[in-house]
């Protein structure tokens, strides 16, 4: 490959640049690393890898375990591998429980996107969820049971019967820290934390990699406190496939359920290479996020809580809609209770959930609220809307194929079309991962044939790619504000639009 990266084995320690940096195992942070040029001993600017993957969710992390050993793998994230959205899903997974389930299943989400999904998408992610869901057992992901072992399911606000697997009240950390787990015992993947892409290396519309820096974690939302060791480096990733699985856009607004550093860089990177967008307007406004007047990251009220029973509450302690309705619903009531109410927050109260139950199913929901001053089992707590999902995105097709030649792209960053104009509560998780594996079967079949090919050397980019000017703090900045410009212009430019 021509790049010594400490990998734990033959190369372990690595040999020491100009800087004195030794190479570490994998799974260690990129500061803790370096790029060394084998032939020349000297900090290098280029890896060769044969996927690059951007994002280190479930469906960046998922897609990693289903490509081949044999292909060379190389994940970065913009923080550290746990700050992302996937660990803080709450509510749960959904699976087709059996064929007689398909109907009602399909019509639930179908019904919750405004019947503008993709109805192709729809039907496949149904019909590959057990596949998922017993992939993940397989990783040891422990989904409650029922007293005879059994799966146990939930319900949730939109669903017409209970289909919902789930661990707690934290599945997403369950699912995506089992995930993460495996990927850190392969032996062809290094992960590269607190990097941040830049920018797509492409040619005649081919993607040939990406342009990434080193960021460090003392930047706003990455983490890492008093960590300043940020150097900006512009490195290139060549690659054969690049995947972009780089989350939602929650970092662009004030109140968002999401991480800060989820700024929807992917996006604007695309619009700038012309690749195809898709409905950047839809995006998901959470009804139950825990009030506060201090800006930053909402904590999230699960949808499992109404399932299982939890009421809205106006001024008056009155009941003003009906709580499984799908959330832009939901969220529509709120806003205008809130404005009759002239209050910043509309009460959810658990009174007709058994205490043991609530211990049981939300235990870490119930903690939070604790360190807020309210006892969920004794007193309602004040919700608020907030930003939380993410419909648009990168245009794909059902193998999660972009507009350009070996880009694909998975997860909240994608748009296929199954959550049409609204999501049906807990399809994410399930969505992320079919299409993943769906991308991952597709790099497997191009890449038999691209390795076949006796023009793959030549496909190979020979020129240098443009780089962005960034080279510190400041520039790096710049480029991140421009970003997120570029996306809030895409949003407006689309509600304008569907307003004519």
């Amino acid at each position: 490959m021509g790049i010594c990266f400490g990998d734990g084995g033959e190369n372990w320690p690595g040999p020491k640049c100009r800087r004195g940096v030794t190479g570490t195992g994998k799974g260690y942070p990129l500061r803790q690393r370096c790029f060394v040029a084998q032939d020349s001993m000297v900090c290098g600017m280029k890896i060769k890898t044969d996927v690059v993957i951007v994002g280190c969710g479930v469906s960046g992390l998922y897609l990693a375990l289903q490509l081949p050993k044999h292909l060379d793998i190389t994940i970065i994230t913009k923080s550290d591998m746990k700050s992302s959205d996937s660990f803080l899903a709450q509510g749960g997974i959904c699976v087709m429980k059996d064929e007689a389930d398909y109907e009602s299943y399909f019509e639930d989400t179908m019904r919750a996107g405004h019947y503008e999904n993709r109805a192709e998408s729809v039907d496949i992610m149904l019909r590959t969820s057990s596949q998922v869901i017993d992939t993940l057992i397989g990783y040891r992901v422990d989904f409650e049971r029922e007293a005879d072992g059994s799966l146990k399911y939930t319900r949730e606000g939109a669903h017409s019967r209970p289909r919902i697997l789930f661990h707690q009240d934290i599945t997403g950390e369950e699912i995506t820290s089992k995930l993460l787990m495996q990927v850190q015992r392969l032996s062809n993947v290094r992960l590269l934390e607190y990097t941040s892409m830049i920018d797509i290396v492409e040619q005649d519309n081919c993607c040939q990699g990406i342009l990434c820096v080193h960021t460090g974690a003392s930047l706003p939302g990455n983490g890492g406190a008093g960590d300043t060791d940020a150097s900006y480096e512009q490195v290139e990733i060549e690659a054969a496939y690049t995947v972009l699985a780089s989350g939602g856009i929650g970092g662009i607004y004030r109140h968002s359920t999401n991480f800060r550093h989820l700024t929807g860089d992917a996006l604007a990177i695309c619009k700038r290479h012309g690749v195809r967008l898709q409905d950047v307007d839809y995006v998901q406004i959470h009804p139950t996020t825990f009030y506060s007047n201090v800006p930053g990251r909402r904590f999230l009220i699960s949808e499992s809580v109404r399932g299982e029973g939890a009421v809205l509450y106006n001024a008056k302690g009155e009941r003003f809609v009906n709580e499984l309705l799908p959330r832009d619903v939901v969220t529509k009531a709120v806003r205008e209770q809130m404005e009759k109410d002239n209050t910043e927050y509309v009460m959810l109260s658990m009174e007709h959930i058994d205490k043991e139950d609530i211990l049981g199913h939300f235990p870490n929901i119930y903690k939070r609220c604790m360190e807020e001053g309210y006892d969920v089992t004794r007193e309602p707590i004040p919700v608020v809307p907030a930003q939380h999902y993410f419909m648009g995105g990168i245009y794909v097709d059902s193998d999660s194929k972009t507009t350009m030649e070996r880009l694909y792209a998975v997860g909240e960053t994608s748009c296929n079309g199954v959550h049409g104009a609204n999501r049906l509560a807990s399809n994410s998780l399930l969505e992320s991962m079919v299409f993943a594996g769906r991308a991952a079967q597709h790099i497997q079949r191009q890449q038999a044939a691209l390795e076949a090919s006796a023009q793959y050397a030549a496909a190979r980019r020979k020129t240098a790619p443009e780089v962005e000017a960034v080279k510190d703090e400041e520039s790096y900045r710049a480029l991140a504000d421009t970003y997120k410009a570029m996306i809030w212009d895409e949003i407006e430019r689309m509600r304008a639009e569907r307003k004519k």
